[in-house]
């Protein structure tokens, strides 16, 4: 399989107008800052939105963003192979807003950290755990290598069991103020 076509920020903001953008992280990292017009549909939604995306599609081109443009690849290889074409923002979000462009923020919307940022400190908080719990109980040092061969597989698959599960936390949620879900759906339909 190719790699999905890949703009830079810059080259996406001089063409920003003639893309539905796609932000494919969990909602409260979308509403933690987005580009500017992107819709939120999360990646392990990205299945149940599949007729919406194919219609927008049709209608014009996609740009698939996350925060360092590693689900959003993920994203456009799983659009491909529907037969729905779409590019990714390089570097995600991270790059867009490095490069100086804005990104939007719902009013009330709290500052989340990225995915990445949050499988990382999970990760390293139960790797710490497992050996310091491992010097009274020698067999909670299994936690550790548990998570060891978590982040090992993650690397091999290029997929992540600990990132889908903290998604599912109430930071991670899109506040009550953003759109749900169903409208974003909708909004795409037509």
């Amino acid at each position: 399989m190719t790699s999905p076509a890949s703009l830079s920020p810059t080259q996406a903001a001089a063409r920003i107008g003639e893309f539905t953008v796609i932000d494919v992280r969990a909602p409260g990292e979308y509403a933690s800052g987005h580009v500017p017009g992107a819709l939120n549909i999360p990646l392990d939604r990205l299945d149940e939105a599949l007729p919406a995306l194919k219609a927008a599609s049709a209608r014009g081109s996609l740009l698939v963003v996350c925060a360092s443009g590693v689900r959003s690849t993920r994203a456009c290889d799983v659009l491909s192979a529907a037969d729905i074409h779409a590019v990714t923002l390089s570097g995600g979000t991270s790059a867009w807003e490095g490069e100086g462009h804005g990104l939007d923020r719902p009013a009330g919307a709290r500052a989340t950290w990225p995915m990445e940022r949050q499988v990382r400190f999970a990760a390293g908080s139960l790797v710490v755990a497992g050996l310091l719990a491992g010097r009274r109980f020698p067999a909670a040092r299994w936690l550790s290598a548990g998570v060891g061969s978590g982040l090992v597989f993650s690397a091999v698959t290029n997929t992540c069991g600990m990132a889908a599960v903290l998604s599912k936390l109430p930071h991670n949620r899109a506040p009550r103020s953003a759109a749900d879900f169903d409208a974003t759906l909708d909004a795409l339909q037509s």
